[in-house]
């Protein structure tokens, strides 16, 4: 027997992730839409995102890589831990962000996928992640709707040896290298 609760949390996702690529609900009690928040901040790239009560879903930020901290498969990487900081920093608990979907919704885990703009001072989470080092540029087509202002961004921060380009000279660097 299906889960109705897991069957009205796809139906919601799916209306979020609609042709406005934008997410907020509108509370019975309130004219104001409630926009999504942050849970939890699983790693440098990957967030928990809570669209309703009991209504949760991983999103995986969309054009970035950043350094590995939690995959089982693949060792710590160097500033992995920076990295998975400066997102918990930039999106604590409760703070309440706006989803952009490109032409995917959802990576092969499953994962939602989206560009996230922090809703108090509308920061585009995934740039300043790669403007700030935390992230090297990764895109898989067909979702490529920013490559030109992620690589500008990118080539500063290379340029400027900010970040993780300072400190381990580039991504995929093992923390510990044995």
């Amino acid at each position: 027997m299906p889960n109705p609760t897991r069957i009205a949390s796809v139906l919601f996702i799916t209306a979020c992730f609609g042709s406005l690529g934008a997410c907020t609900t509108n509370s019975p009690s309130s004219d104001q839409p409630n926009s999504p928040v942050i849970s939890s901040v699983i790693d440098g790239d990957t967030v928990v995102i809570r669209f309703a009560p009991g209504v949760e879903e991983r999103v995986r930020l969309l054009g970035i890589d950043t350094p590995e901290t939690v995959d089982p498969n693949r060792p710590v990487q160097c500033f992995g831990a920076e990295a998975s900081a400066h997102l918990r920093a930039l999106l604590p608990p409760e703070t309440s962000v706006r989803l952009e979907r490109d032409i995917e919704a959802r990576d092969h885990f499953g994962r939602l996928l989206a560009y996230i703009y922090r809703e108090q001072d509308d920061l585009f989470v995934n740039l300043d992640l790669i403007a700030q080092g935390m992230a090297d540029v990764t895109f898989y087509e067909p979702n490529i709707t920013y490559r030109s202002e992620f690589n500008t961004s990118l080539v500063t921060a290379k340029t400027r040896a900010i970040g993780l380009w300072g400190s381990c000279g580039g991504p995929d660097v093992p923390l510990d290298p044995e």
